[in-house]
C-alpha cells in the first residue's frame, strides 16, 4: 500500500528521505559530539527546526484544502491555535503547586483573577490520553460545523475565504478575554513537564523533534493516501469544475466537509507540538494574519504537490528568523515581496521551479548520451543495405 502511494512521487520520497535522515542524524550530534565540536547541533536549534516542522505540518493542512479542494482558507491559525489550546492546557495542570502561587490545581492566572475553581472545560485535561483526545476533537467540530453550514449554504471561493478568516478574528478576540478561562491577553505559558519529564531537558526537546517529524511523515502519508484514492480523485475534479461534478451526481458538499475536517485535524496537531517546544500560546495564534502567511508558504513552496507545502514553511521561517534578525524593519515587506515574485515568475512555486530545472537537465543528458552512444536502432540502420529509391534520394541529395 505504502509503495503503491509513493510509487510516482519522487518529491515525496525524497522528502521522507531527509525526515527519517534529520530523525538520525540530528539527535546523534546533539547527544555524541562534544558542545565545542562544529557540527554539535545544540538544543536550542533542535527546538527551532521542531517548531519549523510544525509549521510545515500546518502547511500541509492548507495545501490539502487548497491545493486540491481549491477552498483558500485564511482561518487554518484557528485550528492550528485551539489544538495548541488543548496542549496548553494540560501542560499548566502539570505545573500543581509549582506555581507563582502555589495552589495545587488553579493556574496562576485564575488564582490572580480570584477565580475559586477549576471551569468544566478544564475537567480531566490533566490526563494526557484526554488532552490528545481534545486536540484532535475540538478543532474537527469546530471545522464540521462551520464548513456544514458553509457548504451546504454552497458558499464557495472569495465569500468562503473572507468567512474562515472572519471565524479566526472571532475566535482571537474571544480569548483575549480573561472571563474565557484561558489566560486572556497572556496565553498560557511557564510549563514546566511533559508526561513527568522536564520540558528543559535536553532528552526532552529531542524526543518532541522526533515525535513532530514522525508526525509530519504520518500526516504526508495520510494525506498522500487521501488524494491517490477515489476521494481525492473527486475532490480534485471539485477544485477544477464543481458544478460539473454536482450535475454527475457526486455529493460535493460531502466530499468538501470530509477533506476540511481532516485538514483542521492536522492542523490541531500541528498545534499541539507546536506549543510545548516554544513554551507559549496566546490569542495572538489567532490573528488572521498568521492565516495568510501559512498561504504565502503554500504557494511559494508549490501548491498541489504537499512536499511543496513543507519546502514552503521551513524555507520561509528560516528565512523569517534570519531577516528578522539581520533587517528587522523590512521583514514583512520581504515576504510580502516573495508573495508578489513568486505569483508573478514561479505559478508552481519553488517545486516548480526545481522540477523544471531537473527535467531541462535530463533532457540535456538523454542528448548528449544519443550523440555520444547511438541507440541499437539507429546502428542497425545504418548497416542496412540501401534500396534503389534510398539510393536516388542519396544522390539528389
Amino acid at each position: 500500500m505504502l509503495v503503491s502511494i509513493l510509487k510516482s512521487d519522487r518529491g515525496g520520497q525524497v522528502l521522507l528521505g531527509v525526515l527519517v535522515a534529520l530523525a538520525v542524524v540530528v539527535p546523534a550530534l546533539n547527544l555524541l559530539l562534544a558542545p565545542d565540536h562544529p557540527l554539535h547541533v545544540d538544543t536550542y536549534t533542535i527546538t527551532l527546526m521542531g517548531k519549523y516542522l510544525s509549521y510545515a505540518l500546518l502547511a500541509l493542512a492548507v495545501d490539502l484544502v487548497w491545493g486540491y479542494l481549491g477552498i483558500l482558507s485564511l482561518g487554518h491559525g484557528a485550528f492550528f491555535a485551539l489544538g495548541g489550546y488543548a496542549m496548553g492546557m494540560y501542560l499548566m495542570r502539570q505545573i500543581g503547586d509549582r506555581g507563582v502561587y502555589g495552589h495545587p490545581e488553579l493556574p496562576d492566572f485564575m488564582v490572580f483573577l480570584n477565580w475559586d475553581a477549576l471551569p468544566w472545560f478544564w475537567q480531566g485535561v490533566d490526563m494526557f490520553w484526554f488532552a490528545c483526545l481534545m486536540v484532535v476533537l475540538v478543532p474537527g467540530l469546530l471545522a464540521w460545523g462551520f464548513g456544514y453550514l458553509a457548504f451546504r449554504s454552497r458558499v464557495s471561493g472569495v465569500y468562503l475565504s473572507i468567512m474562515t478568516q472572519a471565524l479566526t478574528f472571532a475566535l482571537m478576540l474571544a480569548f483575549f478575554r480573561n472571563e474565557m478561562g484561558f489566560g486572556g491577553n497572556n496565553g498560557l505559558t511557564d510549563f514546566k513537564d511533559i508526561l513527568g519529564f522536564s520540558l528543559q531537558a535536553t532528552e526532552t526537546r529531542l524526543a518532541l523533534f522526533i515525535a513532530t517529524i514522525l508526525a509530519l511523515i504520518s500526516g504526508y502519508l495520510v494525506c498522500r493516501a487521501v488524494i491517490a484514492s477515489r476521494v481525492g480523485k473527486v475532490a480534485i475534479a471539485v477544485r477544477d469544475a464543481e458544478s460539473r461534478a454536482r450535475f454527475i451526481g457526486y455529493q460535493v458538499d460531502h466530499y468538501k466537509l470530509c477533506l476540511f475536517v481532516l485538514s483542521a485535524v492536522i492542523a490541531g496537531v500541528a498545534g499541539a507540538l507546536y506549543v510545548p517546544q516554544v513554551g507559549i500560546i496566546n490569542p495572538g495564534e489567532f490573528a488572521p494574519l498568521n492565516s495568510i502567511e501559512v498561504v504565502v508558504w503554500v504557494a511559494l513552496g508549490g501548491r498541489a504537490t504537499l512536499y511543496g507545502a513543507v519546502i514552503g514553511a521551513v524555507l520561509i521561517n528560516y528565512l523569517k528568523s534570519w531577516f528578522t534578525i539581520e533587517f528587522p524593519e523590512i521583514w514583512l515587506f520581504v515576504l510580502g515581496g516573495m508573495f508578489v515574485l513568486a505569483t508573478l515568475f514561479l505559478p508552481k512555486g519553488v517545486t516548480g521551479l526545481l522540477t523544471s530545472c531537473f527535467a531541462w537537465l535530463q533532457s540535456i543528458r538523454c542528448r548528449v548520451r544519443e550523440k555520444t552512444f547511438p541507440s541499437s536502432r539507429q546502428t542497425e540502420l545504418a548497416k542496412r543495405p540501401l534500396t534503389g529509391q534510398q539510393e536516388e534520394k542519396e544522390a539528389l541529395l
